[in-house]
């Protein structure tokens, strides 16, 4: 299925998400927010701002990471991701060090490197291992997925093994930002030298973002259907960012870093078994079932607030919350729109990142019951929209229908 040649370079590219897993996940850790916020001299909720910023650098990179991609190539798209992902992570060490001299500032810019270091590494790589695994894309991108999950199982053991205490007695994870930012280098090293699919690009003459919006037929079901990337995004990484922080000031749950691994398992296996239900259910309906299983969950958790409740709520949050659902409303609009599949994406990715840059920093100003009760607001939302689209298919699927007959 893969020329054995680019085995080597697969294992690199899958490398780089792993330790994306970390990267996307570690500002939402209780224990790290503690650690910085007590160097910043600032509240842990603050933190979350900063995981914002992760949603602003991909916000400012996303309208030319892609054709840059499509312009220079996969390996120099995946080593600019992976240079900006070391100077995101080492600086978040750098900005402990600095207190409150400017460490909280120093980190959030190197949070929007980090932000934009994801559109590079999504631009580059998500094509790269679709051109390797041609005969099954789909694998490609589930291993993708898989290797995110992996990390994020395993991040309160790193978190364990690399804690550390300072001269004046400060807790620190720097050596965790030190290794996983070198690790990020040693790749990016790796991926210039690793042989790497030629793609040929001259040939086919790409249409800008706005090029594609111009010629589009949006509905009002298929604006509903790239709004769930909004609120569909809202639901796990309000969850991902601050249910820690739920933990610890409601049910007083002292160290709830095992709720990451909860959460990761639920993610890999709802990998699994969404794929598997897709060849049997619509993709439709699951921006629509998805969205209210954690609907449901997120009431239980907030009425019967408990550790087990919160481990049962993380589980279930990482399978119907980040278990491919954006992946399929991604997938859902590429039907809509067949003719112009990048920019539909694009659009959704862009409703994506918007979600997370502007609940987050909402979020940094609330209480973790706040932030709880936002993400049932807006998972109801979700639900209505999906509830929407699934009522209004049938005429949509007809239009693309015709709409593609017609080129």
């Amino acid at each position: 299925m893969t020329d054995k040649k680019y085995l080597p370079s697969v294992i690199v590219l899958y490398l780089n998400y792993f330790l994306h897993g970390i990267g996307c996940s570690v500002l939402g850790q209780a224990v790290i927010k503690d650690a910085l916020a007590g160097s910043w001299g600032v509240e842990a909720m603050s933190i979350t701002a900063i995981a914002a910023a992760l949603g602003l650098g991909r916000l400012i990179a996303l309208p030319f990471a892609g054709p840059l991609s499509d312009k220079l190539g996969r390996r120099i798209s995946t080593a600019i991701g992976g240079l900006s992902y070391a100077i995101y992570l080492i600086g978040l060490a750098f900005a402990f060090n600095a207190g409150a001299n400017g460490g909280y500032q120093i980190a959030y810019i190197c949070a929007i490197v980090g932000g934009i270091a994801n559109s590079f590494l999504d631009t580059g790589i998500y094509p790269a291992v679709a051109e390797i695994i041609k005969k099954a894309p789909g694998v490609a991108t589930m291993g993708i997925k898989f290797a995110i999950s992996g990390a994020q199982f395993l991040l309160p053991f790193f978190l364990g093994v690399t804690v550390a205490t300072t001269a004046s007695g400060a807790t620190s994870y720097n050596r965790l930002f030190y290794i996983f930012g070198i690790a990020y280098l040693v790749l990016m090293v790796l991926i210039l030298f690793f042989p790497l699919p030629d793609t040929d690009q001259k040939a086919e003459k790409k249409e800008g973002l706005i090029e594609g919006i111009k010629k589009a037929n949006f509905s009002a079901g298929s604006i509903a259907m790239i709004l769930i990337g909004f609120t569909c995004t809202g639901t796990f990484q309000l969850w991902l960012n601050c249910a820690q922080n739920f933990a610890k000031e409601v049910v007083m749950w002292e160290d709830p870093s095992s709720m990451q691994s909860f959460y990761a398992a639920g993610t890999m296996i709802g990998l699994v078994v969404t794929a598997a239900l897709t060849s049997k259910i619509k993709d439709v309906r699951f921006v629509m079932i998805y969205p209210a299983v954690c609907l449901v969950m997120m009431i239980g958790v907030l009425m019967i607030p408990s550790q087990g409740v919160l481990k049962v709520g993380a589980f279930v949050l990482g399978w119907f919350g980040a278990g491919g659902l954006l992946q399929i409303a991604t997938a859902v609009c590429n039907m809509l729109f067949p003719k112009i599949k990048g920019t539909v994406t694009a659009l959704v990715m862009i409703a994506s990142s918007l979600c997370n840059y502007t609940l987050l920093t909402a979020a940094a100003s609330m209480t973790p019951s706040g932030v709880m009760i936002m993400n049932i607001v807006l998972t109801a939302v979700g639900v209505l929209l999906g509830v929407f689209v699934n009522m209004n298919y049938s005429k949509m699927q007809a239009a693309a229908e015709t709409e593609d007959a017609a080129a």
